[in-house]
């Protein structure tokens, strides 16, 4: 029985914050973290074994760094740069000023990110979200005319008639009270027993259907849902979402990671890098000062061309893009699932062929941003006509759909996300150079901002992406279908491996597209710890009985298991 399962302490915890405490998978990451008895054990034996580490996202870093602790050797390979999608890009000349390229607004409920986080002393700040607490004010601008409003209550009754619509959707088609008071008690049966009965009900239905069929929709008129497709719940609008499975986008609700984001000030790629440099107090069998920069005497290894299984049937051979061969006992894989077919060449064996479909059938968001640093956040000025911010949190039907305003102090530059865009949007971006996608923002921000010159405020080069266009991600996340609720469950399960042919034993996999809620940091470090845990059991040892991991907990909390 869990500290969860106790009547008792479910009163106590009736104050605890949301965190993604499941809903598909209710096991307390941050707990078993904080657990001082630590993560595990492994036997004496095996200490100082390699494990090979396949990307040096967070997910990466993350299991390298807790399978150090452990006394085990991870071997890291990269073929491109530590951080992986949390990427930081500096600005020229302006330290500490930077472009998150990648992941950039993480919510306070992703408790085991912040753990590391807080472990490390990085400063956070609210994200300048549409009408946040942060954000001093918003313009939303639709069909040509824009409204600014600074507090939720200012809003247009159109507005104010979708969001209310949203929020009644949630409690008709999906029990949102409930499921979020059962996550914040910690409440594991009520958790599942409300989770279990959506599965079936919504993994084969849209994120469209479920407005487009919800009474509360269905009183007002297209115009509302078109509406909210534009300008969304939280972060902004989310019809690019539209086609995705409606379970996708309850996760993200249920655990408020549409609620409280904050970003890292100087960048979030400090968390991956200080998981590589950090020399944690305790370790097994390494001595002290020892890091995963140590280990690797100061580098990563090159990235992978080919994965197969050793001769000898047991070990797994690691040959990299310069045609070095080494042999490992266990390999975690954190890189995107299509690389296993795209870009690293994959022994077929070490997979089921249902597997290889779930990582096959994976489907990837596109996405494109467009940075610039100013001179200042001279957005705070005031217009003297109007008394109103020169400048607001931008969101708006025209091609930059998102526009963010990030203000690093008076005596700073700050930087301007001038388009955060999604799958059509984005591609419509991905042959442009990155001055045209510029010219192109700044134009549609002068038609919502007339008597702005922006163009005067800019300083240094600007800096743009396009996650579709790099072939060692192909996509910014995975967006899972309708449907795709069994290959999900196919992925997020393979860390338990007791019952897997021997031939499959021994791979392991990690990262945000193998969790529950891709695109989240949390489900790459959920993912991770998973693997830690199978890693550890692979090579025979064990967790502490009072800190038990979430394969000792699987049984009772496995994901539901849909018929084929």
């Amino acid at each position: 029985m869990t500290r969860a399962d106790r009547p008792a302490d479910r009163a106590d915890a009736r104050t605890h914050p949301i965190t993604v405490f499941g809903p598909d998978f209710p096991f307390a990451y941050d707990d078993w973290l904080r657990q001082p008895a630590g993560l595990g054990r492994v036997p004496a034996e095996r200490l100082g074994a390699e494990v090979a580490i396949v990307g040096a996202g967070m997910a990466g870093m993350t299991s390298a760094y807790e399978l150090m602790k452990l006394g085990l050797r991870p071997v890291i390979y990269e073929s491109r740069r530590i951080g992986g999608r949390l990427q930081s890009e500096p600005f020229q000349c302006a330290e500490g000023v930077v472009a998150e390229l990648g992941g950039m607004r993480f919510p306070r409920s992703s408790a085991a990110f912040y753990h590391y986080v807080d472990r490390f002393g990085l400063a956070t700040r609210p994200f300048p979200n549409p009408l946040a607490p942060g954000t001093p004010s918003t313009v939303i601008d639709l069909e040509g005319e824009s409204v600014y409003v600074e507090r939720p209550e200012e809003l247009p009754v159109l507005l104010a008639e979708v969001a209310a619509a949203w929020r009644a959707a949630l409690e008709e088609h999906a029990q949102f009270s409930a499921m979020q008071q059962a996550i914040r008690a910690r409440d594991v049966g009520r958790i599942k027993a409300l989770w279990n009965e959506l599965v079936p009900r919504w993994d084969e239905r849209s994120f469209h259907d479920f407005l487009a069929t919800s009474n509360a929709f269905r009183r007002l008129s297209f115009r509302h849902v078109e509406v909210f497709g534009q300008v969304g719940f939280g972060t902004g609008g989310w019809d690019t979402d539209f086609p995705n499975s409606m379970l996708e986008i309850l996760r993200v609700v249920f655990t408020d990671c549409e609620e409280d984001q904050h970003f890292i000030v100087g960048g979030v790629e400090q968390v991956p890098r200080a998981l590589w440099r950090d020399a944690p107090s305790r370790l097994a069998h390494w001595p002290p000062g020892t890091s995963l920069e140590r280990l690797h005497g100061g580098a990563t290894r090159p990235g992978v061309a080919r994965l197969e299984r050793n001769a000898d049937g047991r070990r797994i051979d690691v040959i990299d893009r310069w045609g070095d061969r080494r042999s490992y006992d266990a390999v975690l894989v954190t890189c995107q699932s299509w690389l296993l077919t795209t870009h690293i060449r994959t022994d077929e064996r070490l997979f089921s062929q249902k597997l290889w479909m779930a990582l096959d059938r994976t489907r990837y968001m596109q996405s494109a941003k467009t940075f610039v640093m100013v001179d200042r956040p001279f957005w705070k000025d005031k217009d003297p006509a109007t008394g109103r911010d020169r400048m607001s949190m931008t969101l708006t039907d025209r091609l930059t759909r998102g526009t963010y305003l990030f203000d690093l102090g008076d005596d700073r530059p700050g930087v301007i996300c001038l388009s955060y865009a999604w799958m059509g949007d984005a591609l419509k971006m991905l042959p442009l150079d990155v001055d045209r996608r510029v010219r192109l923002a700044l134009d549609a921000l002068a038609a919502i901002y007339p008597g702005v010159d922006l163009r005067r405020h800019i300083v240094g080069e600007p800096i743009t992406v396009s996650w579709e266009d790099d072939p060692n991600f192909l996509g910014a996340f995975k967006g899972a279908l309708p449907g795709h609720y069994r290959y999900n469950r196919r992925m997020y399960c393979h860390f338990m491996q007791d019952g897997l042919p021997p031939a499959e034993r021994g791979i392991f996999l990690a990262g945000d597209d193998i969790g529950w809620m891709p695109g989240w940091v949390e489900s790459a470090v959920q993912t991770a710890l998973n693997a830690v845990w199978g890693i550890v059991h692979h090579f025979g040892g064990a967790t502490a009985p009072e800190n038990p991991g979430p394969g000792d907990r699987f049984d009772a909390l496995a994901p539901l298991e849909l018929p084929d």
